[in-house]
């Protein structure tokens, strides 16, 4: 099985198939599927080879599968400012998106020792 470090949102998230994903909201609907292509390492389960991006990884995709779109925990924030009786209490529900991931796929590209792919990703075999 493969692991991956995907990139969306400003956010990174490191995935394997079958995890499911609580990140900022996409505009798609529920049931549709969608592609990462931000791709930064994908690696298997024990270590042994590594494709490293330098810094998204070549033709490396990581494929899900949005479940739902919702809300999250209602976050409070307050304002005080002492001795002048103001008080502001202030909620915030952020829109997230729960994406299943499906598949994780690793081109031929990057597998193919080619010099070209070399000067973009660092590939480790131990």
């Amino acid at each position: 099985m493969l692991l991956a470090v995907i990139k969306t949102g400003g956010k990174q998230y490191k995935v394997k198939e079958g995890d499911v994903l609580k990140i900022e909201k996409l505009d798609q609907e529920a049931g549709k599927k969608i592609i990462f292509d931000q791709v930064l390492l994908v690696s298997d389960e024990e270590g042994n080879k590594i494709a490293i991006g330098a810094p998204i990884a070549i033709n490396a995709t990581v494929e899900g599968k949005i479940l739902t779109q919702e809300r999250a925990k209602k976050v409070i924030g307050i304002k005080y400012k002492p001795k002048s009786r103001y008080r502001k209490k202030i909620g915030h529900r952020q829109l997230i998106t729960k994406v299943e991931i499906t598949k994780i796929k690793l081109g031929n590209k990057i597998e193919n020792e080619n010099k070209k792919e070399i000067n973009k990703e660092k590939i480790v075999e131990k």
